[in-house]
C-alpha cells in the first residue's frame, strides 16, 4: 500500500536499530504501534454506523472536492485505538518504566480525550471559532500542567547555545506550538487521507528520531515518552487510512485532527525536553534542532497555504477569511492530478522535511542535506508533470460563501 509507505520504512529503521544500540525496546515500540492500528481500523467501522445514526455526516459544499455525505467522528475511533495502545504500553515489562519517570503518556490521553470531545461537539453540532479555540488552549494547558511542556531551547546563532526557560515562557511557548500545530492540521485537513498520512509521516519521523536518541543515550527512559507518543499516534493513522484514502467511507473530523495535532504537539515536546547541547557535540548541531524541524515540517504545508490564501484573497479585494477553491489541494487537482495523486504529492513533500530533520540523528547533516536537495528536485518534477502537459491551463479565483 502506497501510504503504508512512512510506516515500514520506520519499522526498517528501527529494526536495524535494535542490532545495534542497547536498550531500545523495538519489540515492544512495534507491538504497541501495531495494536494502536488494529485496534483503531476496527473501532472505526463501528464509528461510521454510530456517527450515520447520530447525524455527523458531512453535507458537500460548494468548496469540498466530495460529492456524496460522508458520516465523519472518525477522530473518536482514533482516541480508542491511543488509549488501548497507551495502556498495552504502560503494562510492557520496558517502556512501562517511562510511565514511572514521566507523564508524558497519560498527559496524551488526558489532553487528547478533552481536545476529541470539543471536536465531537464540533463535528456534530458545529462550533464557532472562539469556542473551539478554547477548548484548544485548555486541551494544551492540560498537557502543560501534566508536565509536557519546552523547558530547554538551542539556539545555534550568535553563539546563544542553551536557553533554560522559565515557566511563564516555557507555559507561553508550549501552548503557542501546540495550538499551532493543532490548528495546522485541522486546516490541512482538506482531501481524503490527508490528514492522516501527514500524521503517519512525520509521526513516524519523530519515532525514528526518538529511537535514535534512545540508541544514543544506552535507553534512557526520559526518551521513552516521544517513541510511544510518535509510534502510538503512527499506528492510530495507519489503521484509520484504509477507511480514509479515497474514496473516504468516514471524514475523521475535527475530532481526529485536532487529536493528530495535539499529540504531534505531545511527542515533538517530549523528544526536545531532555536533549541538552553537550549530548552531540557541536558537529550534530542540526540533531539538536530537529524537533523544531518536525514541528515545522508538520506546519510547512499549511502555514504556505494560509499565506498564500490571505495574499490571494487581499489582492482580490476580498476579506482573508473568505472560502475559496484555490487551497494548494485544489490547485493541485485543477492543473490535472488525480485526487490520489494530490495526496501522494503532498506526502512526498512533507515526508522530505521529516524525515530530512529526523536523519540529522543519524547521518551527517552535510550528507542529508546533499540526499533532501535531491528529494526536493525529483518532488518538483513529480509536482509539475502535469502542468507541463497542460500549458495553457489558468486558474480562475472563486469565492463563496461559508
Amino acid at each position: 500500500m502506497q501510504y503504508g509507505s512512512p510506516v515500514v520504512y520506520a519499522t526498517d529503521t528501527l529494526l536495524a536499530l535494535n542490532d545495534r544500540g542497547a536498550g531500545v525496546p523495538i519489540r515492544e515500540l512495534v507491538l504497541v504501534g501495531l495494536t494502536a492500528a488494529i485496534i483503531t481500523y476496527f473501532a472505526t467501522g463501528w464509528v461510521r454506523v454510530m456517527a450515520r445514526r447520530f447525524g455527523a455526516v458531512a453535507i458537500p459544499r460548494d468548496r469540498d472536492v466530495h460529492a456524496q455525505p460522508i458520516p465523519r467522528m472518525g477522530g473518536l475511533a482514533m482516541y480508542i485505538g491511543v488509549a488501548f495502545a497507551v495502556l498495552l504500553a504502560s503494562q510492557l515489562p520496558a517502556l512501562t518504566r517511562g510511565f514511572v519517570y514521566s507523564t508524558g503518556m497519560p498527559a496524551v490521553v488526558v489532553a487528547g480525550g478533552l481536545i476529541m470531545v470539543v471536536g465531537l461537539i464540533d463535528d456534530r453540532w458545529g462550533l464557532d471559532s472562539l469556542t473551539k479555540f478554547a477548548g484548544q488552549i485548555t486541551a494544551a494547558s492540560v498537557l502543560v500542567t501534566m508536565g509536557v511542556a519546552w523547558s530547554v531551547l538551542y539556539i545555534p546563532i550568535g553563539g546563544v547555545g542553551t536557553i533554560v526557560l522559565d515557566q511563564v515562557s516555557s507555559i507561553l511557548l508550549t501552548l503557542a506550538l501546540t495550538v499551532s500545530i493543532v490548528n495546522a492540521m485541522n486546516f490541512i485537513d482538506g482531501l481524503d487521507g490527508l490528514a492522516a498520512g501527514l500524521g503517519l509521516i512525520t509521526a513516524s519521523a519523530i519515532c525514528i528520531f526518538s529511537v535514535g536518541l534512545l540508541r544514543d543515550h544506552g535507553g534512557d527512559v526520559l526518551f521513552y515518552p516521544p517513541a510511544v507518543i510518535s509510534v502510538v499516534l503512527a499506528g492510530v493513522c495507519l489503521g484509520f487510512l484504509p477507511h480514509n484514502f479515497h474514496p473516504a467511507r468516514i471524514f475523521m473530523g475535527d475530532s481526529g485532527s485536532m487529536l493528530i495535532g495535539l499529540m504531534l504537539a505531545a511527542a515533538a515536546t517530549t523528544a526536545a525536553g531532555p536533549i541538552s547541547q553537550t549530548a552531540y557535540g557541536v558537529r550534530d548541531v542540526f540533531a539538536l534542532l530537529s524537533p523544531f524541524l518536525l514541528v515545522v515540517a508538520v506546519m510547512f504545508v499549511p502555514a504556505l497555504d494560509t499565506l498564500l490564501a490571505i495574499i490571494r484573497r487581499t489582492r482580490a479585494g476580498v476579506h482573508f477569511t473568505t472560502p475559496d477553491k484555490m487551497h494548494l489541494h485544489h490547485r493541485l487537482l485543477q492543473i490535472g492530478h488525480s485526487h490520489r495523486r494530490v495526496v501522494l504529492v503532498i506526502y512526498l513533500w512533507v515526508a522530505i522535511v521529516c524525515f530530512g530533520a529526523a536523519s540529522t540523528i543519524f547521518i551527517d547533516p552535510r550528507y542529508s542535506g546533499a540526499v533532501m536537495l535531491a528529494a526536493i528536485l525529483v518532488a518538483v518534477v513529480v509536482t509539475l508533470i502535469p502542468l507541463l502537459r497542460r500549458r495553457n491551463g489558468q486558474f480562475q479565483p472563486m469565492y463563496d460563501e461559508k
